[in-house]
Order: C-alpha cells, then sequence, then structure tokens
C-alpha cells in the first residue's frame, strides 16, 4: 500500500463563473446564507460562518458558467514546493500566479480534463468586524441565521470524459487517497471519491455523459444536522430556487444531500455528511457496482438523469 502524502491539508475555495453576477450574488448571500468578505473589480469573495479562511468561494462575474479554479492550501510552504516538484514533473503544470484577495503566491497546474487547480499555502485569515463576533473563541463568525445559513465548505463534483484517468492523477498530483468508487459493467469509472484528509471526501469526479470536457458538476457546503436540510429547501421553495434532487440520503458516502439550480445554472448543494471520517490509515476503497447502484440512493430514491448531464457551462458553450 502506497505511504500515505500529507502535503494537502484541506480544500480551500473553488471559483464560480456567473453570467448572471448579481442575481447570483444575491442567491449566495441572501438565500444561501454566505457572507461577503472582499470584493475586487471581477469577483466578490464570500465564505460561510464557520470558514477559518477569508473566503471559500470567489464569484466571477463572466460570459458563461462554471468553474474558473479549485484551490487546495497545503500544510507547509515546504509541502507546496514538494507538491510544485511532482507536479511539474508529471507535466501538467502551469505555473505561478500571484493569488487573490484571500492568500498569497499560488501554483496553478491542470487535470486530464482539463479542470484548473492551485496550491498555496499563506493565506488570509477571516477577522469578524465587531457585529460579526461569536460569543465563543473558537469559531470564525456568529451564526447569522441569514437564509439556509450554510457552515463551511464541504466538498466539490467535477465532470469527467475519463474518470479512471483521474484516479490516477489525483493521488499523483496532491496525494489524495480513493475513497470510494463506481464500477460499471463496460469496465469505467462511473465516478470516485477523493480525500487529503480525515474526511470521507472532498472532492469527487462523476462521469460526463456528454462529449464535453472539463465541466463544473457542484459545490457543497455543509450544515450541522439533517432537519437543517429541511429547513433550506423551505427557503429555496419561498425565494423560487429550482429544487434539482433531495433531500435525500445518498448511498455512496451517506451524505443527506439536497440539490439547487443558482440563478446562473450552477449546481449548488446543500449537505450534512452526518459523522462519517475515515480514521483508518488502511482503509481500502469502497467499490460499488453498476448493479448497487441501480438500487439508487439510500432510500430507493433513483438518481435522476440530470445529473450525469447537467452540467456547467452547457454542452455547446
Amino acid at each position: 500500500m502506497q505511504e500515505p502524502c500529507y502535503d494537502v491539508a484541506h480544500l480551500g475555495h473553488v471559483e464560480l463563473l456567473t453570467n448572471k453576477f448579481d442575481e447570483s450574488l444575491d442567491f449566495f448571500v441572501n438565500v444561501y446564507g454566505l457572507t461577503e468578505s472582499g470584493r475586487d473589480e471581477n469577483s466578490i469573495y464570500l465564505r460561510a460562518f464557520d470558514d477559518y479562511e477569508f473566503h471559500t468561494l470567489k464569484l466571477t462575474r463572466s460570459d458563461t458558467t462554471g468553474v474558473g479554479h479549485i484551490a487546495y492550501r497545503t500544510s507547509s510552504q515546504a509541502a507546496l514546493q514538494r507538491r510544485v516538484k511532482v507536479i511539474e514533473e508529471m507535466g501538467c503544470g502551469v505555473g505561478w500566479v500571484d493569488g487573490d484577495l484571500g492568500h498569497g503566491r499560488a501554483y496553478r497546474f491542470t487535470d486530464p480534463d482539463g479542470h484548473v487547480f492551485e496550491l498555496y499555502y499563506d493565506t488570509k485569515k477571516y477577522v469578524a468586524p465587531e457585529s460579526e463576533k461569536p460569543a465563543l473563541k473558537n469559531i470564525a463568525q456568529r451564526y447569522h441565521g441569514r437564509g439556509a445559513c450554510v457552515r463551511r465548505i464541504d466538498h466539490l463534483n467535477l465532470l469527467a470524459s475519463d474518470v479512471s484517468k483521474i484516479k490516477e492523477w489525483m493521488p499523483k498530483a496532491l496525494g489524495s487517497r480513493v475513497t470510494e468508487m463506481i464500477q460499471l459493467d463496460n469496465g469505467r469509472l462511473g465516478g470516485c471519491w477523493f480525500t487529503v484528509n480525515n474526511k470521507t471526501y472532498d472532492i469527487a469526479y462523476t462521469e460526463d455523459h456528454t462529449d464535453a470536457k472539463g465541466r463544473f458538476h457542484h459545490v457543497t457546503y455543509a450544515v450541522d444536522q439533517r432537519e437543517d436540510l429541511l429547513r433550506a429547501a423551505d427557503i429555496f421553495l419561498e425565494n423560487g430556487v429550482f429544487i434539482e434532487t433531495g433531500p435525500h440520503k445518498h448511498a455512496v458516502q451517506g451524505t443527506f444531500f439536497l440539490y439547487v439550480y443558482e440563478p446562473a445554472g450552477n449546481r449548488v448543494e446543500v449537505a450534512n455528511a452526518g459523522a462519517r471520517l475515515i480514521l483508518q490509515p488502511d482503509w481500502e476503497p469502497v467499490i460499488w457496482t453498476e448493479a448497487d447502484r441501480k438500487k439508487g440512493q439510500a432510500w430507493g430514491l433513483q438518481t435522476i438523469k440530470s445529473f450525469h448531464t447537467h452540467g456547467t457551462p452547457p454542452v455547446g458553450e
């Protein structure tokens, strides 16, 4: 078994592109419940109330939709340099960038499907203004109760034309472990879930059932309990937000889920992962067969067709 690598600490942030900037911003702040921490000419930086960093979602004005880049924070400066060396040897490096409002210098690279990633270490930690200071010192911001009021960034899902290539690439590039996967009857991988720490997953890739590459599936923020998802569903309903599927429980990973589309069409999830952690150092990936998946989600809800076809940007852009 390969020795675990802990050069990468956690998922840092996701840059989401929107061609309906004002509508998307209103959704993420007033309906989803994120807090603005800064802005520049083309982007607004957002975070959930217990995210310790300056931002976990960078919302960027664009003429299209989808993901701009995905960022992970390393465990140290030395770890960042080690990862950069490996990535350059793999031949997928792009180069150094100055970073943005939330962090320092970062190294960019691409996965086999063309999604842009970056690694950084120097970061700007969120400092709550007096009106948002929590009563307890060990959380970043007081619980404000606005919208769904999600607690922290949890994971994201990307679409890929060949998930098996990602399964080989991700452990080499980030030192990630595979925790669960879907093995299809045709020999292809339908999905693969990865983690860089003891969370069950911080990123997932699922097979794109179109001919497109580099598309975005969804970004997910966590809440404390299942009841929060039921409350979120009512909030989305009252605000005219399209609910794609849920609330329900996934079979893979066991996450309680609710999926919606924000105004520009990017898929967003509210989730409660429960108490699942990967504490086994010798964890063996759970393999789900096509027959397993045809049984539907944990309580029998069938996976809807759009889950394999709806991604951003839309096919054809």
